[in-house]
C-alpha cells in the first residue's frame, strides 16, 4: 500500500484529499506546515508528498528544496497542490522542480491519476 504525505493547512482541503486517498486504499500522513512536512517526510519516507504552496512557516517551494537537498528524501516524488494558478505562479512552481502540478479545487479524476502515476514510479 502506498503512503501519501499531505502537506496542507486548510482543514477542508486536507479532509478532502485524505478521504479521497483513503477511499482508494492509500495510507495517509498529514502535516499543516512546511517544516512538519519536511520532518515527517524524513521520518516516514512516504511514497509521495502532496504539497500546498501557501503554508504557514516555510512555503511549499522551500519545503521542496529542503526535501531535494537531503539524500534521504531527494527521490520522493512531490506534487504541488495549490490554488495558485496564475502563469507566474505556475512557472515558479515548475521551475522549483515539482514532479506534478494539481490545482485546487481538485479535479478528482486528474488528482487520482496523478497520485497513481507518481506512486507507481513514473515522473512527469
Amino acid at each position: 500500500m502506498s503512503v501519501v504525505l499531505i502537506v496542507e493547512d486548510n482543514d477542508k482541503n486536507m479532509k478532502l484529499a485524505r478521504d479521497v486517498l483513503q477511499a482508494k486504499g492509500y495510507s495517509t500522513l498529514e502535516a499543516v506546515t512546511g517544516e512538519d512536512g519536511v520532518r515527517i517526510a524524513k521520518e516516514q519516507c512516504p511514497d509521495l508528498v502532496l504539497m500546498d504552496i501557501q503554508l504557514p512557516g516555510i512555503s511549499g517551494i522551500d519545503a521542496l528544496k529542503a526535501l531535494r537537498s537531503d539524500a534521504q528524501t531527494a527521490k520522493i516524488p512531490v506534487a504541488a497542490l495549490t490554488a495558485s494558478v496564475t502563469p507566474t505562479d505556475r512557472s515558479q512552481i515548475a521551475a522549483a522542480g515539482f514532479d506534478a502540478f494539481l490545482s485546487k479545487p481538485i479535479n478528482l479524476k486528474e488528482f487520482l491519476e496523478t497520485v497513481k502515476r507518481l506512486t507507481e514510479g513514473e515522473r512527469a
